[in-house]
């Protein structure tokens, strides 16, 4: 008996030694993978991990470990590509193994699971892609949609002369109200009205909710996500950032669905889905659908608005730029026409050159969102494990000093020898992504900026503002950005004067065709 018990007793022994064991190799890593600062047992990298700022550390760990690093989060395997060699090779060269998202237990509870940018690469995902790539497509943005962005393009010059303070909230309007008549059929007029407003107001709360380093490990450790959300500050917050979204893209829909019970259709994405799906069978839930064409707004206003603010901060604190420019502008335009992307785009490489650097120097997607790895591969005898989180992190490989010398300084000539759209260059930028997951939305986001970087540079001068007390510059700050996964700047000043007043003529006799053209598309909400 006393046998029996010895013997019963080692083997729980055993037992506990080898389960204390196995739980001390929880987040160390596997030496075949690529180099990354020490692991802790069971944490693995993250004590390591910033709350914010995970994108700046990025940098930093590719300088220290090689520009294909790895992080232990947990059990979890993260591998960092800050290399455009390495992008090419796999997220691009690789897709059909590259494109999935890993599992995000918080993207999910703030989207109900439906939403195109966290969702897997499988058949509802390519029903979406294929909505957008066809909507914002290059044909039908220079042949149909490009008439909405110059209406709205000769509006927003207009409220810039009229109201040049309020220059914050007349981009975001100009951005939402492009995407919203192209997708719903009805524009926002002012930035108060809930065309123009409230795509920000769902994604200030998103990007807040899915910064890396925001929330606890609650994929890797997933007994956390039993926590009750009263307890849970981070739970409470993507619920109610997931209400947000549902409040405005249902009252989208309802307002859609209500004008067309009166027989008001229009020529906009969301009538001709409706109008196929309501023939063939809808291919998703209703929730899916209403996230859907609230996407194609998400992702039409939102990051482009942020990167043409980004734009008004660069510009104004270099004027060497502006005048540069100008001399490309003015020998073509003259002061009696803006700049028209159909007939002036080839003409003026520099202005193209100019939204590239914006785009280089402070991306809106900081660290992107990441891929995942649906099988072991290898890069230079480096091991990626399946279900692995690849992340391609665009503002470190934007600012590697290898890459970008001097790399905190706003100058377009980097780009002189890039005279066409970033769609046309494999490793030009990651603004917009990379692979399968590169972004659907590129085309119309760049006409956009060209449009608009061009029309401010032709009509107006930009400069930071002077303190009203002693007469001296207030320097503008380039840091000064919202934390989250995509950023914008934050709210600041400039002087944005006309610079004539043959220019301000112009502005003000394109602006009631502008109206005229527009007017089908007025909303009363």
């Amino acid at each position: 008996m006393a046998r029996d018990l010895s013997y019963l007793y080692l083997c729980v022994l055993v037992l506990g030694v080898y389960g204390v064991y196995r739980l001390l190799q929880v987040g160390r890593r596997d030496p075949r993978m690529p180099k990354g600062p020490p692991t802790l047992p069971i944490l693995g990298n993250f004590h390591q991990i910033p709350s914010t700022g995970m994108y700046r550390q990025f940098r930093e760990w590719a300088k220290e470990y090689g520009s294909v690093f790895s992080l232990k989060f947990g059990p979890s395997n993260i591998i960092v590509l800050c290399d455009r060699e390495a992008i090419h090779e796999l997220i691009d060269k690789k897709g059909s193994i590259y494109s999935d998202r890993p599992t995000t237990y918080v993207g999910n509870l703030l989207t109900k699971g439906d939403h195109i940018a966290i969702s897997q690469a499988d058949a509802l995902w390519r029903e979406k892609r294929k909505v957008i790539a066809h909507n914002f497509s290059p044909k039908m943005l220079d042949e149909k949609h490009f008439k909405v962005q110059e209406a709205e393009g000769v509006v927003l010059m207009n409220d810039l002369l009229v109201n040049p303070e309020g220059f914050f909230n007349h981009i975001r309007r100009y951005t939402a109200s492009v995407a919203a008549t192209l997708v719903y059929g009805q524009r926002g007029s002012t930035f108060d009205s809930f065309w123009a407003h409230g795509v920000f107001d769902v994604m200030a709360k998103w990007t807040e909710c899915m910064e890396p380093g925001a929330n606890p490990p609650v994929d890797e450790y997933t007994f956390l996500q039993f926590i009750p959300a009263k307890f849970a500050h981070w739970k409470k917050r993507a619920l109610q950032a997931g209400d947000t979204m549902d409040a405005v893209w249902d009252r989208a829909r309802e307002i859609i669905d209500t004008r067309r019970a009166k027989g008001d259709k229009r020529d906009c994405i969301a009538d001709r889905l409706l109008d196929e799906y309501h023939e063939k069978g809808f291919p998703m839930s209703q929730h899916a659908f209403n996230n859907l064409i609230g996407e194609l707004v998400e992702g039409g206003a939102d990051t482009t608005a942020a990167q043409l603010l980004t734009m008004v901060l660069a510009l104004a604190r270099n004027p060497w730029v502006q005048k540069k420019a100008r001399g490309e502008i003015d020998a073509l335009c003259g002061a009696s026409r803006s700049p028209q992307m159909s007939k002036d785009f080839a003409s003026l490489p520099y202005i193209n050159a100019v939204v590239k650097e914006g785009m280089r120097w402070r991306p809106v997607a900081v660290t992107a969102l990441p891929h995942k790895v649906r099988q072991d591969d290898y890069y230079k005898g480096m091991l990626i494990p399946k279900d692995s989180t690849i992340f391609i992190p665009t503002w470190a490989i934007h600012h590697s000093a290898d890459i970008y010398p001097d790399d905190e300084a706003f100058n377009p000539d980097r780009f002189l020898n890039y005279p066409k759209l970033s769609s046309e260059y494999a490793a030009h930028h990651y603004g917009y992504g990379a692979g399968r997951r590169v972004c659907p939305g590129m085309h119309l986001a760049e006409r956009n900026m060209w449009r608009i970087t061009s029309k401010l540079l032709w009509a107006f001068d930009i400069s930071e503002p002077i303190d009203p007390t002693t007469g001296e510059t207030i320097e503008l700050d380039p840091n000064a950005y919202n934390p989250g996964i995509t950023q914008a700047p934050l709210p600041f000043r400039v002087r944005i004067t006309p610079r004539s007043q043959e220019h301000a003529t112009v502005l003000q006799k394109e602006l009631q065709a502008a109206l005229e053209f527009l007017a089908p598309f007025e909303s009363k909400e």
